[in-house]
């Protein structure tokens, strides 16, 4: 594709060889320096330095901004055309153009339509030295267009066939990026088995019963538009071999032939790409993306291959299990036939995909500014390549050469124009377009014809530091039209300089090999033209080279010893060396038993580990250099046992060469008592600012006995001198004599400074103040400094006392502001400080965040967008969006409730949010808010919506009242939320009998506008369990549970009234237990009687009177055991007594205590009260045993003792 503006190509009758003959001859064209002054004062040409992308896809809510941006000498203007025709912005409200600026800004979000200015535009920079024009750039808004509506049947396959879903996204623009998730927004699992193509559909190579769901939902995400569109979800059913064989076999009689086959293994077929062949074509430095996807049982495993060749390294790279070859930055030698093979136990397929690359053009040379003087001679040279070949075409000015203004200095031949005797008036911008069907290059040179004198851009004066014996490097760097000559004198009356020993540049470097002492002193750099002469001086000093004259050296210690090696350097006085110790190349391990001192490394303690080689550098500015030893760690022989202690104090400190900011400290070191002294510890006291206080100065290592201090101006110093072992630290040391430094300007500025509004039209600018040693001198004092950040404004500053707060008043809301903070004293500045942002105080925000839209996701939960406010309007660091909500009404009460708001907070610039925990069938409102760190903005209008219906909860109670002997009357509360309309009640019962063995379900339908019910025709004496829940068209709410009894007749009730009367009463429970203890001992007296007379045989009557249905007492519960028959069931009659040969007849023996009580069902608390039921009963039940809840009556254990 080329730009609008075309030329036809012109032949040029000159032979090649002439004309490469005279290229030869050219005079190398100048380069303009970089250089922002000189830059200012030369005519140039326009020159375009930023534009819009040639496809420049907008998003069609947003305004669009076309980028044109262009320098030049004088300021170039600026002018569009659009398809092809000249755009006048002056004519169409919704366009505005930046100032100094070709930038366009169409307004869309007031009112314009993306749409409308779809079109192709170009830009054109002009001055009066020539016009540079822009790319094509095409305007296309983004699209994201609905999923077309599409009857989606259920999937049915069989376990292990091969199963396609297919995706088919609308097409957007730019396309849309696509992946599958299920109802609950995971995305899932993807395998060998399972994968995406790059289609976006998904395929299955073998389905498995596993792979049954109806919610694969394919995405479709347009990252432009930050939407997301969603496919109806697709349903898959698969059937196993063993159900579809049952489902047939209940389908057909015996005499039917059936039976499908069972799971089989399959050889790999392709599902994509299908065929045996297919083609493929990509450009020159994309991603080649080749994609083999198989059916088959078991899983295929995929393999690529490049027929006749190799897959290239480091830009081969395999994705979606194998199943996508991909091949970064493509070229043309990429192109062939590549095969994917499909494999597993049963066979293979494969398919042939054949790639050809093409490429849009791509610039081999391409055209670069000419800067040439009156009368010279130049060439522009338009290089490219690309398959197929693309075509050049010239335009000189934005027009095609062809029809432009004549030059008789230009002259074209294909790919290059050759310029000779150039005048000024040859000055102009040319543009080189090199197109094929693939693409299009276009390239702006111009060509700036200037008379220019010398000038010489390497500043005056100029210091180079070299060590001698290296090579030295003088800059001159130059500009002037015609080209200037360079000489190079040493000194200022000194002759040219010419020679071997000196290299010339062509940038007018002057370059000596190997410098020497004699070489330092000033040279001087003439350039020279037709136009006029100018001369530079720069400096050259010769440093000595940094020698290590004492080099560490080989060491062999024996374990848990010391060691140290020496490191002595000699270097230039002039030069500041650093030294750095390394072990095995590396850092020195962090431990505190390595110590650096100035020339020598020690290491204390030596372990095995601390064997290697160690390495001292030495660093300048101008050079480094290096030694080695190695050190060699073995076994310490034994050693006696020896008593440690602390070190003795050091004694004897002294101060020595007192500076300004400098003094020397020496000591001698007290008894280190068997351990070694493994540093020394220095502190200090300012007896002018802070006296009877010591702080840490600093510590060297135990074999060093004097250390040079640094030193603060205006502090009264006192040091001591604490030694430390490995034992512990000594007492300090007496102090040593005072010394008192100068005053002086301070050193620092105070640190943490910053600007933070309180108020909107205010700035609180706050920082740390100085300590009292810090202000190095007396009147400590602030001067701190402001100005409005991006306008040009001059610094507003003022003085404080030693305070730690600054406010700045008056303004504006919400502005960057550039703060500094300088220290002074009555002596002067402190250095420049550093400048910090800050901002001026925030106001609330001025609007509300627009097209607020409430998409309703189930009865409990709401998604909400909205669109974000305009960042200037925030007022403020913008804290995120509030959304606040609350509950209008239920739908299903008709009644309001106070309202209870609810808040949200969703970070940062965010623009949707969901909101959980809704009540069904409700009506609620919302609105959003943006905050900031001053509070929140106005509210969006009010967003009312809705919920849909869901089931309701459990009726608010169930009671059961008016029992008879055959019916129960049953009364309810409605569900306290019913969240919907109700349809009815479901009401479920069933008896239940002595063991808790529930008895047939009742199911009845209740309409939803009663509130109670009687229930006829039940079994008297007979308790019954009910469940009652609510309905509304979504489904049945949670269920209530309750229990009640029909009553028995009155004569039994009354009996056992009477006796529940007895039980509760205190003397009663006091005269059981009593009965109890006695009968307890009458049976331990009886007990021990019968073993000690020897007169009962026991043995021979329980031989004799055996009954099986005789039951012992319980070891569970302690209670008696029933006797019972299980051909008669009869009562025991009252007043029954046990026969005086302790047998029990079997007609009497089937008898509860339980029964004989008239059906006291009941059980005592913790606290020993009785609680429980009485119900009578018309006949006789079989007993099945008490529950385990329900103990006997008392009354009843009583009656049983008669």
């Amino acid at each position: 594709m080329q730009p609008k503006i075309m030329m036809k190509k012109k032949s040029i009758s000159a032979s090649k060889a002439s004309l490469v003959l005279f290229l030869c001859q050219m005079i190398s064209a100048l380069d303009v320096p970089l250089d922002s002054k000189l830059l200012e004062e030369l005519s140039q040409p326009p020159t375009i330095t930023q534009q819009s992308p040639k496809d420049y896809i907008v998003d069609p809510r947003e305004n669009i901004v076309i980028q044109c941006e262009a320098k030049g000498k004088p300021p170039p203007s600026f002018s569009w055309t659009r398809n092809g025709t000249h755009f006048d912005i002056d004519k169409d409200a919704q366009v505005t153009m930046k100032p100094n600026s070709g930038t366009l800004v169409i307004n869309i979000m007031n009112g314009g339509k993306a749409e409308a200015y779809e079109g192709v535009y170009q830009c054109t920079a002009r001055n009066e030295r020539g016009a540079a024009i822009s790319n094509n750039i095409v305007i296309r808004p983004s699209r994201s267009p609905l999923w077309t509506k599409e009857k989606l049947e259920p999937n049915q396959v069989r376990e292990g066939d091969s199963l396609v879903l297919h995706c088919r996204p609308p097409v957007g623009l730019p396309p849309p990026i696509i992946f599958w998730m299920d109802n609950a927004f995971q995305r899932l699992p993807q395998s060998e088995r399972v994968s995406q193509g790059l289609n976006g559909d998904l395929y299955f190579s073998n389905v498995q019963p596993e792979d049954t769901r109806e919610d694969y939902i394919c995405y479709a995400r347009f990252n432009h538009t930050q939407t997301i569109q969603q496919k109806q979800p697709i349903s898959v059913k698969v059937f196993s071999m063993d159900s579809l064989n049952d489902t047939i076999a209940a389908n057909l009689s015996d005499t039917d032939i059936y039976g499908a086959r069972p799971v089989t293994e399959r050889q790999p077929v392709l599902l994509t790409p299908t065929g045996s062949t297919s083609t493929k074509v990509e450009l020159r430095g994309n991603v080649l993306l080749l994609e083999c996807i198989a059916a088959g049982l078991p899983t295929p495993v995929i393999r690529w291959i490049k027929e006749g060749g190799e897959l290239p390294a480091n830009r081969t790279f395999f994705e979606n299990f194998k199943k996508t070859l991909k091949i970064i930055d493509v070229s043309e030698a990429d192109s062939g036939n590549y095969k994917c093979i499909a494999r597993n136990t049963l066979g293979s397929a494969h398919h042939v995909i054949s790639v050809t690359v093409k490429a849009a053009p791509y610039w081999i040379t391409a055209p670069r500014n000419l800067v040439l003087s009156p009368g010279e001679d130049g060439t522009l040279i338009c290089r490219a390549n690309g398959n197929p070949k693309p075509s050049i075409s010239w335009l000189a000015n934005g027009v095609p050469i062809a029809i432009a203004p004549e030059d008789p200095s230009r002259k074209v031949d294909g790919d290059t124009i050759i310029f000779s005797q150039v005048q000024e008036r040859s000055s102009a911008v040319y543009q080189c377009n090199a197109s094929n069907e693939y693409g299009y290059l276009l390239a702006n040179a111009f060509v700036n014809v200037l008379a220019e004198p010398p000038r010489i851009l390497t500043p005056a004066n100029k210091l180079y530091q070299v060590i001698a014996d290296s090579p030295a490097l003088l800059d001159c760097a130059y500009f002037g039209s015609p080209k200037p000559e360079i000489e190079w004198f040493k000194g200022v009356k000194g002759s040219i300089l010419r020679g071997s020993e000196y290299i010339f540049h062509d940038n007018g470097t002057l370059e000596i090999p190997v410098a020497q002492k004699d070489s330092t002193g000033a040279y001087t750099c003439v350039a020279r033209n037709k136009l006029g002469k100018i001369q530079n001086e720069v400096q050259l000093e010769i440093k000595d080279p940094t020698v290590i004259i004492k080099q560490p050296e080989y060491k062999v210690i024996q374990r848990y010893g010391q060691v140290s090696f020496e490191c002595i350097i000699k270097h230039d006085s002039t030069l500041l060396p650093t030294v750095i110790w390394l072990k095995d190349n590396d850092e020195l391990p962090d431990d505190e038993r390595f110590l650096v001192g100035k020339d020598n490394l020690t290491i204390m303690n030596v372990t095995d580990k601390d064997d290697g080689t160690y390495t001292c550098i030495v660093n300048t500015t101008l050079d480094s250099v290096s030694a080695s030893a190695v050190l060699t760690v073995v076994a310490a022989p034994p050693t006696p046992a020896i008593i440690y202690a602390r070190p003795n104090p050091p004694f004897d400190l002294e101060l020595t060469g007192q500076l300004e900011r400098s003094v020397e400290l020496s000591w001698i070191p007290g008894d280190e008592n068997n351990s070694p002294i493994t540093n020394f510890v220095i502190e200090y006291e300012d007896g002018l600012h802070e006296p009877g206080v010591w702080h840490y100065q600093t510590e060297v290592p135990g074999t060093q006995t004097t250390v040079q201090l640094k030193l603060s101006p205006y502090v009264n110093y006192s040091f001591r001198v604490i030694a430390v072992n490995e034992i512990g630290r000594s007492q300090p040391s007496e102090p040593s004599e005072q010394y008192l430094t100068k005053s002086a300007n301070p050193d620092e500025n105070p640190s943490n400074v910053q600007g933070i509004g309180s108020e909107p039209d205010n700035l609180v600018i706050t920082w740390e103040s100085l300590k009292g040693f810090q202000s190095n001198g007396p009147g400590l004092q602030y001067k701190v400094s402001w100005r409005q950040k991006d306008v040009d404004d001059e610094w507003t500053s003022v003085i404080v006392a030693n305070v730690s707060k600054y406010i700045v008043s008056g303004t504006p809301t919400f502005v960057p502001y550039e703060i500094k903070v300088q220290a002074l004293n009555d002596l002067g500045y402190a250095p420049e400080p550093s400048e910090v942002i800050g901002h001026s105080g925030e106001d609330l925000p001025m609007v509300a965040p627009g097209n607020v839209q409430v998409h309703v996701i189930n009865s409990t939960l709401a998604k909400v967008h909205w669109d974000p406010v305009p960042l200037k309007t925030v007022r403020g660091h913008l804290q995120g969006y509030k959304v606040y909500y609350w509950k209008v009404q239920s739908l299903s009460r008709r009644s309001r409730r106070h309202v209870e708001k609810k808040i949200l907070t969703f970070r940062g610039n965010k623009t949707f949010g969901m909101l959980p925990g809704l009540e069904p069938y409700s009506t609620y409102k919302l609105n959003v808010r943006v905050a900031n760190g001053k509070g929140e903005g106005p509210a969006s209008p009010d967003k009312v919506f809705r919920t849909p219906e869901g089931v309701p909860s459990s009726p608010s109670f169930l009671k059961i009242t008016n029992p008879t002997l055959d019916s129960l009357t049953l009364e309810w509360g409605s569900p306290t939320h019913p969240n919907g309309v109700l349809t009815s009640y479901i009401l479920k019962f069933q008896p239940i009998n002595n063991t808790h063995e529930l008895g047939p379900l009742v199911e009845i339908r209740i309409p939803a506008n009663e509130s109670s019910l009687i229930l006829k025709n039940l079994n008297y004496s007979t308790r019954y369990k009910f469940y009652f829940n609510a309905q509304t068209s979504v489904g049945s709410g949670n269920q209530i549970t309750e229990e009640a009894v029909t009553i028995m007749d009155e004569g039994k009730m009354a009996m056992a009234s009477r006796q529940v009367d007895i039980a509760t009463q205190g003397w009663f429970i006091g005269l059981m237990c009593a009965v109890a203890l006695l009968i307890l001992i009458l049976l331990i007296v009886c007990f021990i009687r019968r073993n000690k007379g020897g007169k009962y045989p026991v043995k021979e009557k329980e031989d004799a009177h055996a009954d099986p249905e005789i039951q012992p007492m319980k070891e569970d519960d302690g209670t008696f055991g029933e006797y019972s028959d299980a051909e008669d069931h009869k009562p025991l009659k009252k007043g029954s007594r046990t026969p005086s040969d302790r047998t029990v007849k079997k007609e009497d023996s089937d008898d509860s205590l339980v029964d004989y009580g008239e059906g006291v069902n009941g059980q005592f608390n913790e606290d020993g009260s009785f609680i429980g039921q009485y119900s009578g009963k018309k006949e006789k039940e079989p007993a099945e045993g008490n529950e385990s809840s329900e103990a006997p009556s008392p009354v009843n254990a009583m009656n049983s003792f008669v």
